[in-house]
């Protein structure tokens, strides 16, 4: 019987502040959850902070995360009529690939970034800006086509929106890598973005096919005019470069319960011993099926460890201490459904000996359900074994062992 379940720490990266980079760690468990059986996800654990931390009900139900950096944006001359402030994003889904620092496996994570917002600052007010004296009128005539009110396509609104004669804080959502540009109206002597403020998505690997433990990978984004995140021409970043962190950490169970007394096995003919004792027929079959339960959510193997080995069958044998006569122990297993071969077959009295198996692979987490461990005498050994007693019984430990560590 055996249980493994890893729990490593988690890495955690951050930038400083005189780096010209800026770090952030995104992080993600997998855990089994007996009830949700059927759900083999990551859970994101990276604390939301900007848009998803105000609006939570709406990024959960499109599985969307955002994060708040302290980048800001500054224009270095001033914003002239008729040019734009162009907003983009990299939308496209990128591929990373983390690994997993003890085995050397690798994965692949894809990242998509969903939207974009900030708070843009101006060196007036807009009413000095425009001369006009409401604040709302005031920001909708510094822009084109109703000012920051409504997205510029194809970005689409959010809820999220704040203002203030010098300040108007805002959130579009990127359905499409492209730019999002809204048209200056008036002159704008000086303007810039105080945060970065972006929403993502992420596609990550299946964990019920990775080892249990810690892995790592990092992906980079350029910022400023042309890069993946693009602020507008004129808008340059005190940070040029994002390093999202991954850290990906799977914990997985594997228990076998054997019910009290499953460890001591008798193997016998089919209805007992009667017919033997009272007519002297030779039984055709020694057996017993021994139930376990077991709770897995990765790939493991299994092997025998035997006291005495015949080299025969499974390898294991019981034997006479006495006289030294023995005869060949054939051993199998039967798994409950969810759990297959490598090659998504069931798994029904399949021969277990010394060597380990190939590794059998879980559809879902299995919790705690019913297996048989299958061990027989084949007909020949039985006349031996029956010809050889002396009235004295035949044993041997057969030590039945399920190992996840499965490269």
């Amino acid at each position: 019987m055996k249980k493994i379940t890893v729990a490593l720490g988690l890495l955690f990266m951050a930038g400083t502040p005189e780096a010209q980079a800026v770090n952030q760690e995104i992080r993600a468990v997998f855990q089994p959850d007996p009830a949700q059986p059927s759900k083999n996800q990551f859970v994101n654990q990276t604390p939301n902070s900007g848009y998803c931390a105000i609006y939570a009900p709406q990024c959960a139900q499109s599985n969307m995360f955002s994060i708040e950096l302290p980048v800001r944006f500054t224009s270095e001359l001033d914003l002239a009529p008729g040019h734009g402030v162009s907003l983009q994003v990299p939308v496209n889904w990128r591929p990373l690939t983390v690994t997993n620092r003890d085995t050397g496996e690798t994965e692949v994570v894809e990242v998509s970034i969903t939207g974009v917002g900030s708070t843009f600052h101006l060196s007036k007010t807009v009413q000095e800006l425009t001369g006009i004296e409401n604040m709302f009128q005031a920001h909708d005539r510094l822009w084109t086509a109703n000012g920051w009110v409504y997205a510029a396509p194809p970005c689409r609104n959010s809820p999220l929106s704040g203002v203030s004669p010098t300040t108007y804080r805002f959130f579009w959502l990127t359905p499409a890598e492209s730019t999002c540009t809204k048209i200056i109206a008036l002159p704008i002597p000086s303007m810039w973005f105080e945060k970065l403020d972006f929403s993502y998505a992420l596609k990550t690997p299946n964990p019920l096919g990775m080892s249990s433990g810690l892995y790592t990978g990092s992906i980079s984004y350029s910022m400023g005019p042309g890069g993946d995140f693009h602020m507008g021409h004129q808008m340059h970043p005190d940070d040029s470069n994002l390093t999202l962190d991954f850290v990906l950490v799977v914990q997985h169970t594997l228990k076998v319960e054997i019910p009290p007394g499953g460890n001591h096995v008798v193997l016998e003919p089919q209805g007992g011993w009667r017919t033997w004792l009272e007519n002297g027929r030779k039984p055709v079959r020694l057996y017993r099926d021994q139930l376990f339960h077991i709770s897995a959510s990765s790939k493991f193997s299994m092997r025998l460890e035997c006291e005495h080995d015949l080299g025969v069958g499974s390898g294991c044998a019981i034997l006479d201490q006495e006289t030294g006569f023995a005869g060949a122990v054939d051993v199998s297993v039967s798994l409950p459904n969810g759990l297959t071969t490598g090659a998504g077959q069931p798994v029904k009295r399949y021969p277990l000996g010394i060597k380990a198996t190939s590794a059998f692979e879980p559809g879902f987490y299995v919790d705690r359900k019913p297996g048989t461990l299958h061990f027989e005498v084949d007909k020949n050994w039985i006349d031996w074994l029956i010809d050889k007693a002396k009235g004295r019984p035949y044993t041997g430990n057969i030590t039945v062992i399920w190992d996840s560590e499965v490269s």
